[in-house]
């Protein structure tokens, strides 16, 4: 196999996770992960990336404050929320939302188990360790568009180890609330978190897989 073919197949087999076991990654994988992460590109090489990472404990302690926020605060993002969501991209939204839905049972107008879903991003759907990334404030967007490539990489490497991942923008919902507990500076912002840990592979919530465009709706050639 080339390294192009290694690359393609970990790019087609990295999902969304959305159930996870409780059996603990091994640190030394953790490490790896992290490392192979750190390696991709940023602006004048600033790496602005920090890494909040939880396991055991921590990461239930974590998953406490996060529940309780999620039923008593209203969210308040360090990042403003999208405008909304036009076009073709508001027609994936509401396909992978309805995709999850159907695979774990509810039905359109189940309200309640909507948000009984939702709340699941804020137990991290079960998983053991969750990777919390925040970004200097002075970077604005091109400090958040490296993070960007940094999250790629972690969930590309933790694929190859045979690690489940799942980017959630969510968790920066409630940016005070986390910044309280990690006691984060102010001068760092609250960016996403990536739960990961091994896959619950008899989940209905992991039986789904979402669709990719295809090269001519994102793409314009100049010959």
């Amino acid at each position: 196999m080339t390294q192009h073919q290694a690359l393609q197949d970990l790019l087609a087999a990295r999902h969304s996770c959305r159930a996870f076991r409780a059996d603990p990654v091994p640190r030394d994988v953790i490490d790896t992960i992290l490392r192979d992460a750190g390696r991709v590109p940023s602006w004048c090489n600033a790496q602005p990336w920090n890494v909040h990472l939880t396991s055991g404990a921590a990461t239930d302690a974590f998953r406490a404050v996060m529940l309780k926020a999620f039923d008593t605060e209203r969210p308040a993002p360090d990042f403003p929320f999208p405008d909304g969501y036009t076009g073709a991209r508001k027609e994936r939204r509401q396909t992978c939302g309805m995709q999850l839905y159907e695979a774990v049972g509810i039905g359109r107008g189940d309200k309640q188990a909507r948000v009984a879903q939702m709340r699941e991003n804020y137990a991290f759907f079960g998983a053991p360790h969750v990777a919390l990334i925040t970004t200097a404030t002075e970077l604005g967007p091109y400090g958040a568009l490296d993070c960007g490539g940094f999250i790629t990489a972690f969930c590309l490497s933790a694929e190859a180890q045979g690690i489940a991942t799942v980017p959630q923008a969510a968790i920066a919902f409630y940016a005070e609330t986390v910044r309280a507990h990690f006691a984060i500076p102010e001068e760092e912002r609250i960016l996403a978190a990536i739960s990961f840990g091994y896959e619950d592979r008899d989940h209905p919530a992991n039986a789904f897989r979402t669709a990719r465009a295809a090269l001519p709706e994102f793409t314009t050639f100049h010959d």
